[in-house]
Order: structure tokens, then C-alpha cells, then sequence
């Protein structure tokens, strides 16, 4: 009566080297890898998304000018909206006038088709810095975060200005997306920072000396710890969708 079972168990195990064979780990080539990335999300585990751009200017006085724009998705969200936040310092040394740039940077206008993360600085004079970055930050929650926006909305096709002693700024939003641009003073240089289009660019001219530039962007993705149901998974969908119009 048990021959027939040891039967079945010879036989799987006289299988196991053939499926362990089929099951065993294959390594992809990097041209493979790279026709995976950022093909794929999980709408229904993205319980909150978010997006920060930071871009200041410092001149040699410590005069800064600057903005953040920021927008949070998250199921409650009826509209996504950037908001702005104009950063105003005034100089914490002495007072003093500032030398005009007489650098020049030449060329770059290949700049202007590049695709991906573009990150640049070019600079002309002495005792600069500058630091692009771009952050991104994954956590797990059960709920989305209260964030509560801050600043002013920006509306599409609508633009946002702001001046002081170390530049003027504009903050502007059209169908192609957010842009952050900063003119320094007494030919100091400017920066620009732009996501749009699937693509992110910081770019850096410096022309003067003794200037401190920043350009930052941070996206925040918080995942839930449990699958959601299928009315929540298209709720995150439409949230998503909604970027299309501003040009993401």
C-alpha cells in the first residue's frame, strides 16, 4: 500500500536538481538594468509624495536671497500646488561694497537639451562654492505625515520675484514646470534650477568672487506598510495624474 508514496517521494527528489537548476539566480547586464529603472512604481503603497527645491545665493557681504518651493500629494489632496517660500537675509558682517565680476563664461548652450539630472557649475572667479544635490528619500508609515504647506501658491503660468542687496529671483510655474532663477548683483553670476519634463537641472555661472551657492531638490516617497484596497489604489492614481497638467 505505501509503494505508490515512496514512488512520488523517489521522484521529486530526483527533481530537485533539475528545478533548483531552473530556479538558480540569473545576473542582468547593465544594459538590461537600465531598460528597468523607473519603469515600474506601486501606486497603491504611496500614501504620500513630495517634492522641495531650494535655491540660494550668498554674496560677500553674507546678504542671501533665495526661495523654497515645495508640494505634498497625498490621498487628500484635491489639486497638487507648489507653494513658495522667499528666503531674505540681510549681511551678518560689515558693511561693504562688493567688487563687480569681471569673469566670462563662454559657451553651454548645448546645456539647454540634456536629459536626466543635469548638474553644472562654471565659474570665473575666486573663493567661490557651489553644491547642487539632489536627495531622495524612501520611508514606510501606516498613514500619510501632516505636512501643512507654507508660502505663497504658485499658480500655473504664474511667476513669483524678490530682490535684496545680493540679487533678484523669480520663481516661475508654466505647462513645462517649476523654475528657480537667481541674477546676482554687480555681475556677481546666477543659478537656475529647473524640474520639468521628467528632467532636473542646476546650473551655476559664477562671474565675481566670494559668492556661496546652493541648489537643492529632495523627493520624499512614504510607503504603506500594508497593501491598500483597490479604491485607495486608484485614489493615488488620480493624485499622480493630476502632475501631467503642470508638465511632469
Amino acid at each position: 500500500m505505501k509503494t505508490p508514496i515512496w514512488l512520488a517521494v523517489a521522484c521529486l527528489a530526483a527533481s530537485l536538481p533539475i528545478h533548483a537548476e531552473i530556479l538558480k539566480p540569473i545576473e542582468l547586464s547593465d544594459q538590461e538594468l537600465a531598460s528597468l529603472r523607473g519603469r515600474y512604481v506601486l501606486p497603491g503603497r504611496i500614501i504620500s509624495f513630495g517634492i522641495a527645491m531650494t535655491s540660494t545665493w550668498q554674496n560677500a557681504n553674507g546678504e542671501v536671497i533665495g526661495a523654497t518651493s515645495s508640494m505634498q500629494i497625498q490621498q487628500s489632496t484635491i489639486k497638487p500646488q507648489f507653494y513658495v517660500s522667499l528666503i531674505d537675509e540681510k549681511g551678518t558682517g560689515s558693511a561693504r561694497t562688493q567688487s563687480t565680476g569681471t569673469g566670462t563664461v563662454t559657451g553651454g548652450g548645448g546645456l539647454n537639451s540634456t536629459e536626466g539630472v543635469t548638474q553644472v557649475v562654471r565659474a570665473a572667479g575666486d573663493n567661490n562654492s557651489a553644491y547642487n544635490n539632489v536627495d531622495i528619500n524612501v520611508t514606510k508609515a501606516n498613514q500619510a505625515p501632516a505636512t501643512p504647506q507654507q508660502g505663497q501658491a504658485l499658480a500655473a503660468g504664474s511667476t513669483l520675484v524678490g530682490s535684496n542687496g545680493a540679487g533678484t529671483l523669480s520663481v516661475s510655474s508654466s505647462g513645462t514646470g517649476v523654475q528657480l532663477n537667481i541674477i546676482a548683483n554687480n555681475n556677481q553670476g546666477s543659478t537656475m534650477q529647473r524640474l520639468a519634463q521628467g528632467g532636473l537641472m542646476q546650473n551655476t555661472t559664477l562671474l565675481g568672487n566670494s559668492n556661496q551657492v546652493r541648489n537643492l531638490t529632495s523627493l520624499n516617497v512614504v510607503l504603506r506598510d500594508n497593501m491598500a484596497t483597490a479604491g485607495s489604489l486608484n485614489g493615488n492614481l488620480d493624485q499622480l495624474k493630476g502632475l501631467r497638467t503642470q508638465g511632469f
